[in-house]
């Protein structure tokens, strides 16, 4: 089974190398036909989640996002094999960055840098093209429990320099201040559900959830920008990575260690669904973000 698949993904990524970008997303769309259109699988939530989100849409509108949101999984899925051929030259021709200046302004600093983002766009294949455009990035993610596929999804995941810190492990706190000091970007991906102890309840679209407070206390420690960050595919078919500005927080300082941590973390939130309602067919709405906090 081990040789079968290690077969399989070299083959995939020998595939993918020597097709058009165009013709590698479009493959994908046999994941998204049987995952929505077929089996369904999730859907019910993903059509609950966005009339939760956005009720004032029709149901034949909800549908319709709903289910591009999912085939561009699929399209992600296809494209996640081509992440090792990435060149300058691919990304000269593929990439448009929006705001870099904000990167090389956190970097001039000299505290490193966080990207606050979410499951929207291509994210890994965003990643890696940020890595060859310069800046050098830790994405806080969680590993598998089997070492070899550990190492081979990885060895695609971050093929072009991403390195990656285990959600998991006792010293993840470490491994982060230790990036920081050496002016690399800790990535936070924080649009999914977090309970207790690590979630603090938060609102996202309005509606009550809960939220890992982990970045709002990196904050407060090592006084680092907090840049949000995401990426899109683009009407003219290229990958769109956006960076914004250093966040401004100050008013969500206060004299108890707590309440900031509230304001902040919800601050983050408030900013992810900004940039959810840019592009809401191609963030992730077969997540469950709206479980009960407890």
């Amino acid at each position: 089974m081990r040789l079968l698949l290690k077969f399989f993904v070299n083959l995939m990524v020998f595939i993918s190398s020597l097709v058009p970008r165009r013709w590698l997303r479009k493959s994908g769309s046999w994941v998204g036909f049987l995952w929505f259109d077929v089996f369904g699988f999730r859907k019910k939530i993903v059509l609950d989640n966005l009339k939760l989100a956005f009720p004032e849409w029709t149901d034949q509108q909800r549908k319709a996002v709903g289910r591009e949101s999912v085939y561009q999984l699929g399209y992600n899925f296809a494209e996640f094999f081509f992440i090792p051929s990435v060149t300058p030259e691919w990304i000269a021709k593929n990439v448009v960055f929006h705001g870099w200046e904000h990167v090389e302004n956190a970097r001039a600093a000299g505290k490193g840098m966080f990207f606050l983002t979410l499951h929207l766009g291509n994210g890994d294949l965003a990643c890696n093209t940020i890595v060859l455009n310069g800046q050098s990035v830790n994405l806080i993610t969680k590993r598998f429990k089997t070492k070899w596929f550990d190492d081979l999804w990885f060895s695609i995941r971050g093929a072009k320099g991403v390195q990656y810190i285990d959600a998991h492990a006792p010293n993840n706190a470490f491994e982060i201040l230790k990036a920081l000091k050496k002016n690399s970007a800790v990535v936070f991906v924080l649009d999914q559900f977090m309970g207790r102890p690590f979630g603090i309840e938060t609102s996202f679209f309005g509606k009550k959830t809960g939220t890992a407070y982990g970045l709002a206390l990196f904050v407060q420690k090592t006084k680092a920008p907090v840049l949000p960050i995401y990426t899109y595919e683009g009407e003219d078919k290229k990958l769109h990575v956006v960076v914004e500005p250093a966040m401004d927080t100050a008013s969500c300082v206060t004299d108890d260690k707590d309440q900031t941590t509230l304001n902040l973390t919800q601050s983050y939130c408030d900013k992810l669904e900004e940039i959810v309602r840019k592009h809401p067919e191609q963030w992730m709405w077969v997540h469950r973000r709206w479980k009960d906090f407890r």
